[in-house]
């Protein structure tokens, strides 16, 4: 397989990800467990991953492998001791999915699988928001709205609100006490589908 396509962003650390490989290396719900408590809990070795995630090291070191290869996490050899590697969540990606045209239909399905996956998790997110707001101390938050945009407002939109992130991003390494990972999710849409215009 070859290696995805990673590109540093101009002016910052952010690195934007568009190979379809990177995205079939996230279609599988271990390794976005894995990304997961990478990017919650900090690093950590196939050993530490598998007694928190309920796997066996073999398993774990074959997704890790997997992981990496699609430039999603990258090893911390300064951790490194003995023969037991260190990962963390790779920092500053900007995934960007291939326009479909030219993804094979192995990787739209990919693709697909990945959409479902991350579509059942925000309406999880979504149902414990509504469930938990109210007792949050001010720990969930949460804005809806209406606007009249055009296709290119839409994607500057989309373009500020991930400079809004780049802003306040940082891992779970260079959190300040009192810092908490909080899961933070955008999309858009237009109101009426194409068909009723």
């Amino acid at each position: 397989m070859d290696e995805p396509e990673v590109a540093p962003a101009p002016g910052d650390q952010r690195r934007t990800v568009s190979d379809p490989a990177a995205l079939k290396a996230l279609a599988h719900p271990l390794r976005l467990k894995i990304l997961r408590h990478l990017g919650v809990n900090g690093p950590a070795t196939s050993t530490t991953l598998a007694a928190a995630l309920g796997e066996n090291t073999g398993t774990l070191s074959y997704h890790l492998r997997r992981l990496e290869r699609g430039g999603l996490i990258e090893d911390v050899p300064e951790r490194a001791t003995g023969r037991e590697r260190w990962w963390r969540a790779a920092r500053g990606l900007d995934m960007r999915r291939p326009p479909q045209e030219e993804m094979t239909e192995g990787e739209r399905a990919a693709v697909r699988t990945l959409d479902e996956m991350r579509l059942d998790e925000d309406i999880q997110l979504a149902r414990r928001f509504l469930t938990e707001q109210a007792d949050s101390g001010g720990w969930l938050q949460g804005s809806r709205s209406l606007s009249h945009l055009t296709r290119e407002e839409l994607i500057g939109f989309h373009d500020a609100y991930l400079d809004l992130l780049r802003r306040f991003s940082r891992g779970p390494e260079e959190a300040p006490p009192g810092a908490r990972p909080v899961l933070l999710r955008w999309f858009a849409l237009p109101a009426t589908p194409e068909r009723d215009r």
